[in-house]
């Protein structure tokens, strides 16, 4: 089924209200629906689920240091839509088949609002998961202007649950972002961009295999799976009309496997101001970005002049990546418009410098750690992978110290680049060096077979979620705290973090 491109504007996520809001604290109530959307005009409308009966969902907006409760509400049906997976940890018989717990990826919070894995409930709370403790999550939002997200992570079907919907883009404000003057209101869009496939009828696809040693168990966990569309704020391949002006563009990888090299297709740069964990030092003029899933980009394009023309944005990574199958690649994202006449004159700015980033000191650090990506096949022959080759329910092994730097070698052993996210912190990529596989699975030893290579622009701010790349160790930098507790650091490719490539560490008093 072939679906025609840029015949859909694209949709902009609404600003959630909060149900009440005082000078003191901000409450929301969120619920979680199953409900028919049109994603593209040339479908039928689709069952998705998402939050307050939108896909994705809204836009959460708060303000730095503004204390913010969110009763995140499961009023999902018992069914799922997609087949669940009984083999996987966390996913077996003895709990419900429909389970949700509310992650704010990028948060730094509390332990027990963070959206712990294993803290799930279900419709009406009627059964809670071994962790759950509260159904009033807190977050004190104790950071500088930044681009979040909000996406189920509950465990064992993370991957059905976002692919179903469940995401939504989570911003914290400062004064400081606003005196810069950059392009703001109706000049600055959030964009989660995801890819999907569809039955004929509209329905969402996932794929479900047989598991041929028994035959009689089916199975929805794949190594990878890429949609044949991409989706831009919930339509597929949109248009969006623009004016000859500066726009901001908060960029989200929100798809569960593909990966994003970002053009534009009349081969002019992207401003790029933010990485993960908000803006950066200072601009950087960029002809492409990458984004793995989780990634965030805080972009700047300039449509000055350019009135009549319309943009492609074009995507060329590979899937799986680094090395996959051209066939897999889907090469157009959406299309600018630039036909809108200019309501008023532009007085935004790129500006020349933003927010000092102090680079963080490697002999600050009082721990390394050395920490594999593995590659495994369980007893049906499935492929898994594994951090540090542990499975979830291995006792914990990474319990830094309230307070303490660690730097974390992330000794890819893999063919995949994973994107690695660590909750709670916010980090800095040291860098990356290529190593002799072989030599380190025979001997346990690294052996570096070239010099480091830096960081990439769009990874020259603060991070939460890194690219490991195959055959290369990855140096990251992070500082614990400022909560103790129980936290989990994983790989954002949603098949490979369902399927034990996740693992909690305990921060320590």
């Amino acid at each position: 089924m072939i679906l025609s491109k840029f015949v859909d504007e694209l949709p902009i996520p609404p600003i959630l209200k909060p149900r009440w809001k005082d000078q003191v604290h901000t409450y929301y109530e969120v619920n979680m629906t199953e409900f028919k959307q049109s994603l593209h005009s040339e479908l039928n409308d689709t069952t998705v689920w998402g939050y307050e009966g939108s896909y994705p969902g809204p836009t959460i907006e708060v303000e730095s240091g503004e204390k913010v409760f969110i009763k995140w509400i499961n009023n999902l049906p018992e069914k799922h839509l997609f087949p669940v997976d009984y083999s996987v940890h966390g996913a077996h018989f003895d709990v419900p088949e429909v389970r949700t717990v509310v992650h704010v990826h990028g948060a730094s919070v509390e332990s027990d609002s963070d959206g712990y894995p294993e803290a799930w409930f279900t419709k009406g709370f009627e059964r809670v998961g071994p962790y759950f403790k509260k159904k009033v999550y807190q977050y004190d939002n104790n950071q500088k202007s930044v681009t979040q997200w909000y996406h189920d992570h509950t465990l064992g079907i993370t991957r059905l649950n976002v692919y179903a919907g469940l995401a939504g883009f989570y911003l914290i404000r400062d004064k400081k972002e606003r005196v810069l003057n950059l392009p703001c209101g109706d000049y600055e869009i959030p964009l989660i961009i995801q890819d999907r496939s569809f039955h004929k009828n509209g329905a969402l696809f996932y794929p479900n295999q047989p598991v041929k040693p028994i035959g009689e168990l089916e199975t929805s966990i794949v190594p990878e799976f890429f949609g044949d569309t991409i989706l831009v704020n919930g339509k597929v391949w949109p248009y969006l009309k623009v004016e000859p002006r500066k726009y901001r563009f908060r960029l989200l990888n929100g798809s569960n496997n593909r990966f994003y090299r970002i053009k534009l297709d009349s081969g002019q740069r992207f401003y790029l101001i933010g990485t993960d964990s908000g803006l950066m030092e200072y601009p950087i003029g960029v002809k492409e970005i990458m984004l793995a899933p989780a990634e965030r980009a805080d972009v700047i394009i300039d449509f000055t002049n350019l009135a009549g023309r319309n943009i492609i944005v074009t995507n060329d990574a590979p899937a799986p990546f680094p090395d996959g199958d051209p066939a897999n690649a889907v090469g157009v994202v959406m299309e600018f418009r630039i036909t809108l006449p200019l309501t008023s004159i532009d007085t935004s700015v790129i500006p020349a410098n933003m927010m000092p980033l102090p680079k963080m000191n490697e002999q600050s650090a009082s721990k390394i750690r050395y920490l594999t990506l593995n590659d495994n096949m369980d007893k049906y022959g499935r492929e898994f992978m594994l951090l540090d080759n542990k499975q979830w329910d291995a006792p914990v092994t990474e319990n830094p110290k309230l307070g303490s730097t660690e730097i974390w070698y992330l000794i890819n052993l893999t063919t995949d680049t994973h994107p690695i996210h660590v909750h709670l912190i916010d980090f800095q990529v040291i860098d990356r060096r290529p190593f002799d596989v072989d030599k380190y699975n025979m001997e346990g030893l690294i052996q570096y077979t070239g010099p480091a290579i830096p960081p990439e622009p769009e990874e020259r701010g603060g991070k939460d979620t890194v690219r490991a790349n195959p055959k290369q160790v990855t140096r990251i930098i992070m500082n614990f705290g400022p909560y103790t507790g129980r936290y989990v650091w994983h790989c954002h490719i949603l098949e490979h973090e369902d399927y034990e490539m996740m693992r909690p560490y305990f921060v320590i008093p």
